[in-house]
């Protein structure tokens, strides 16, 4: 996937100098950068490098003295993450799956696939599912009947979009990820030894046996436009209405979206995140590794959390959170910083307790 040099600036909207026919077919840091490929130096810390490598054309910061380098060409960035986002769309070729179904792959004769659909070998496909317009659908994927995929969708390897889940437009779905499982649900025929301790916050009374009884799911999945699934991520069909994921939401690996959460618009949410049942989440939410959100939690618009961070009560809009359980980041800070002097103050209460006790026996012996 060779590109020229001008057809890079073009497709980052920045400006090129010098020899813009230049043909690279890869990107690559500096020092190891070769004659075919194009280096990222998109800031003064990484300049060192671009005379250890052989490349003949770089992306640089933007008033950088590209020709002192050696440099037959130069594209010049002033946000380095954006340019690397549309560097690495026009480099990655995507995964190779062939037009057409593969003749291993299992479609029921009721399913509406739409021109230009790619479906790889050994992968099911139920009941009045409607595959979307030029989706690519890899290998072993499942797709249970009465689910619809949008139009561009890309659904790896593994996955799984359970019945009835709906899917929008260029949906990306990484390897192993589970869309529509059922709900984490149970119920006891008595009050719950849990349900008890949670009233009265850690007091239960006499423990007896009990038995938890299936509430199944009878409402489904539905998910945006826009949206990527990381690997090995699971989102749980509701209990009557459905659990939704808004346009644009990105989900890393091993995310866990629980039974009728709602998850708004633009949202991150990070490797490990846990979000129980019943939870709504804002526009713009970002929730990083690790953070676990209580069932029955809101979260407004635009909150930022630390990672590990642990939400129990409502979070407001514009709040930036950090720690467990979750206060302002600031105050967070404090707190820490607090802890780190108590041995300090420990020390300093035991010397002067020792003080005290020396002062006291010494009046007491005149």
């Amino acid at each position: 996937m060779s590109q020229t040099i001008a057809q890079i600036a073009k497709a980052l909207d920045a400006q090129a100098v010098g020899d813009l026919e230049i043909s690279v077919t890869s990107a690559a840091e500096p020092a190891s950068a070769g004659a075919d490929q194009i280096a990222l130096a998109m800031s003064s810390k990484y300049a060192e490098g671009l005379a250890q490598g052989s490349a003949r054309a770089a992306l640089l910061w933007e008033g950088a003295d590209w020709q002192a380098y050696g440099l037959e060409a130069a594209i010049f960035v002033t946000r380095p993450r954006l340019a690397m986002a549309g560097l690495s769309k026009a480099f990655d070729p995507g995964p190779e799956i062939a037009p057409g179904i593969h003749p291993s792959s299992l479609v029921d004769p009721s399913a509406q696939i739409a021109p230009g659909a790619a479906i790889g070998p050994f992968t099911v496909i139920g009941r009045d599912v409607v595959v979307g317009p030029n989706a690519r659908i890899a290998s072993h994927v499942t797709i249970a009947e009465g689910a619809r995929i949008g139009a561009d969708a890309l659904i790896l390897a593994h996955s799984h979009i359970g019945a009835g889940v709906i899917v929008g437009d260029r949906l990306i779905c990484q390897p192993g990820a589970k869309i529509g499982a059922d709900g984490f649900s149970f119920v006891t025929p008595e009050t719950s030894t849990v349900e008890e301790a949670r009233a009265s916050l850690g007091k239960t009374n006499e423990i007896h046996e009990q038995s938890w009884v299936r509430i199944h799911s009878l409402g489904s999945v539905e998910i945006g436009d826009d949206v990527e699934i990381g690997a090995n991520s699971c989102i749980d069909r509701g209990s009557v209405r459905a659990t939704s994921v808004g346009h644009g939401t990105k989900l890393d690996n091993l995310v866990h979206v629980a039974h009728n959460v709602q998850v708004g618009r633009d949202c991150l949410l990070c490797a490990g995140v846990g979000v129980a049942g019943s939870s709504k989440i804002g526009d713009r939410v970002v929730l990083a590794g690790q953070v676990g959100v209580s069932d029955n939690v809101f979260i407004g618009d635009d909150v930022v959390t630390g990672g590990g961070t642990q939400i129990f009560t409502n979070v407001p809009s514009g709040r930036v959170i950090w720690g467990s359980p979750a206060v302002k980041m600031d105050q967070q800070i404090d707190l820490n910083k607090s802890v780190r002097r108590l041995p300090r103050l420990f020390a300093q209460v035991a010397e002067l307790r020792e003080t005290v006790t020396r002062l006291t026996q010494k009046g007491g012996t005149e």
